[in-house]
């Protein structure tokens, strides 16, 4: 997986909330007053897929009422209806027009709102649920299924519109994605279950998506498809993918056994809060971070993560430490403005996943190079892609600028535990790493050999520090021969995890 496994092109198509959270500060350097991590934390996940809050059992008032008993009516009514219109969809289940291009396309600041047991059924014939340009859609307590979106295409929100408000929304066994994301939208305490790729695929069609917030969901058993599966290496599933997001609170939601990645950052993504969620037994890692900059990931609990792709890279006897959190390519960068100039990783309980913690960077992935599987991209920090090439590349600053690099980040306080009864492993699924490939392609890259190794070993200012480890680790540093134990990985040259204690059995 290491060198090879990447993605690819990127996709074609266009509060009542009750949630228990750990108080936290923000991203910005002010102290955290959180107590050290001690054991898993017991707040409740979400269970809004078994336990969706009803919607409201009469029309409001002012509200146009759709009848589940005429085929197409909520898509002609919101024809006929001005911007701002509240829709009310009675019990029962509500059918499009049979033309699978019969989806709704709401008018701006429109609001869709289900009566307990309203459905809106696709039959697998309609594409898309909802769609179009119009800002500032709501859509709460309704169930929305059976929908065949397009690889790539979702079903609710299929254009990537602005500033939609997604509540207490069911979104299920449907194709493609469930929801797509647009700018300043708003996902809560809703259900994304069961559909063919992804749950949600924030990604907008030429433009980067700001002020994303997905709080409170319970977001499971997503890519039924098994799209890795049928495209190797396509880098296109999870419960959730990200891409090209710039600003996004992720907090408080259980995204669980997902097939394949359940959060996914992919590209170019930056300021991301990933914080209090339950992140478990999904097939793959439980967090990939990759080609993207500067985010917080804290107060997680994560466990029992990635025990079907660990395992099957293991067995056909790949050395790469493929771990349950993913730092690839991605690191702090001061120049892109956020809420952070890091990555911290911290305060987090890891418990019973294959392996830990791995910060990778490919020394033979940057802007122009054959091997940059994300479809011609370049870093934010380069405008013109076309300067990453030499003899410019090989000098200040493009040497630096036209390269993903996995720096500054700040790995501490956390608690990792590790029962291989319970995992179910000999070998390979006790890993924390750190470490590159060796550069050899193309023959003009300026970063052949050990030069990325080294840097992201020792240069790039990547540390452990003041974490708590349970069961019998392993350490990786420099690239994937080196396997390290506690005392090689503590001592000279690595000198990682000052501070943290070292336990064979949980002492509390």
């Amino acid at each position: 997986m290491g060198g090879t496994w990447r993605r690819r092109a990127a996709p074609a198509a266009p509060l009542a909330l009750a949630l228990v959270l750990l108080a936290a500060t923000g991203c910005d350097g002010t102290p955290d007053a959180r107590p050290e991590p001690t054991a898993a934390p017991s707040a409740p996940v979400p269970r809004v897929c078994d336990r969706p809050a009803p919607g409201p059992a009469k029309a409001p008032a002012g509200a146009v009422t759709v009848d589940p008993a005429v085929t197409g009516d909520l898509a002609a009514k919101t024809r006929s209806s001005p911007p701002g219109t509240t829709f009310w969809l009675r019990p029962g289940t509500h059918r499009l027009g049979p033309d699978r291009y019969a989806q709704v396309v709401p008018k701006e600041g429109n609001t869709y709102l289900g009566a307990p047991g309203a459905v809106l059924d696709g039959r697998t014939t309609n594409q898309y649920a909802f769609g179009g340009a119009a800002r500032d859609v709501t859509l709460r307590h309704l169930t929305v299924r059976g929908f065949v979106a397009p690889h790539d295409e979702g079903v609710v929100n299929h254009d990537s519109a602005d500033g939609w408000v997604i509540e207490h929304t069911t979104i299920r066994n449907n194709t493609g994605a469930g929801l797509m994301a647009g700018a300043r939208q708003r996902v809560r305490a809703s259900c994304l279950r069961d559909n063919g790729q992804y749950g949600m695929n924030a990604y907008k069609a030429g433009d980067r998506i700001t002020g994303l917030v997905v709080e409170g969901n319970e977001i499971t058993g997503n890519n039924t498809g098994d799209w890795e599966r049928k495209r190797p290496g396509c880098g296109c599933t999870g419960g959730i993918k990200f891409w090209a997001v710039d600003g996004a609170d992720v907090r408080g939601n259980w995204v669980h056994d997902n097939r394949g990645a359940g959060l996914w950052a992919d590209t170019n993504n930056n300021d991301f809060r990933i914080e209090d969620n339950v992140l478990e037994a999904n097939d793959g890692a439980a967090l990939i971070y990759e080609t993207s900059y500067n985010a917080v990931v804290r107060g997680n609990t994560i466990r029992r993560n990635n025990w079907v792709e660990g395992r099957r890279y293991a067995d056909r006897g790949d050395t790469f430490p493929f771990a349950t959190v993913y730092v690839s390519e991605s690191g702090g960068e001061p120049r892109v403005p956020a809420r952070t100039d890091r990555i911290e990783i911290h305060r987090n309980v890891l418990e019973d996943n294959w392996s830990g913690i791995t910060l990778w960077e490919n020394a033979d992935r940057f802007c122009n190079s054959p091997a940059n599987t994300s479809s011609g991209d370049c870093t934010l920090l380069v405008k013109d892609t076309a300067r990453c090439a030499q003899p410019g590349i090989a000098a200040a600053p493009l040497h630096s600028d036209c390269r993903w690099k996995t720096q500054r980040v700040d790995i501490h306080h956390n608690r990792f535990l590790l029962d291989k009864s319970v995992v179910d492993c000999a070998d390979r699924c006790d890993r924390m790493a750190v470490l590159a490939n060796y550069g050899t392609y193309p023959d003009w890259s300026p970063y052949q050999g050990e030069r990325v190794a080294e840097a992201i070993t020792h240069g790039q200012d990547n540390r452990w520090h003041d974490n708590v480890y349970v069961g019998a680790w392993k350490f990786v540093a420099h690239d994937p021969s080196r396997v390290l134990d506690r005392g090689q990985w503590q001592g000279a040259p690595y000198r990682q995890d000052a501070g943290s204690t070292f336990r064979t059995r949980d002492g509390g």
